[in-house]
């Protein structure tokens, strides 16, 4: 079993940055892609982000396209989303996930997941 913790939500302005963090248990973590996802209120979560076992490759959903970033370092089993120019429609509920795969953007991939970190930004 892989366990999941993210922190680093927060309330922010429009045009500002947080970086949310996300750590794994276990010793098997480079053998896993990981992806972040959101859920705002009244909507159902969406894919946000992932990135490969090695962090050789990364894919974003077309609304975050060049404001976010996704990293990992291995050596620390963490996971990282760099969020910049944030806007208004980015506040949700953001949630860290592992999935056995190469690189996955579907939901239904993820085995594993965290417990959510708030994003808030306001106009």
């Amino acid at each position: 079993q892989v366990q999941l913790i993210e922190w680093g939500g927060g309330l922010v302005q429009a045009g500002g940055s947080l970086r949310l963090s996300c750590a794994a248990s276990g010793r098997t973590f480079s053998s896993y892609a990981m992806g972040w996802f959101r859920q705002a209120p009244g909507k159902e979560r969406e894919f946000v982000a992932a990135i490969t076992w090695t962090g050789g490759g990364t894919y974003y959903t077309d609304s975050v396209k060049g404001r976010f970033t996704i990293s990992r370092d291995n050596a620390k089993n963490t996971v990282y989303l760099q969020m910049n120019s944030l806007k208004p429609e980015d506040t949700a509920n953001y949630y860290c996930a592992a999935a056995r795969a190469l690189l996955a953007t579907q939901k239904h991939e993820y085995e594993y997941w965290g417990q959510g970190t708030q994003v808030t930004v306001s106009s």
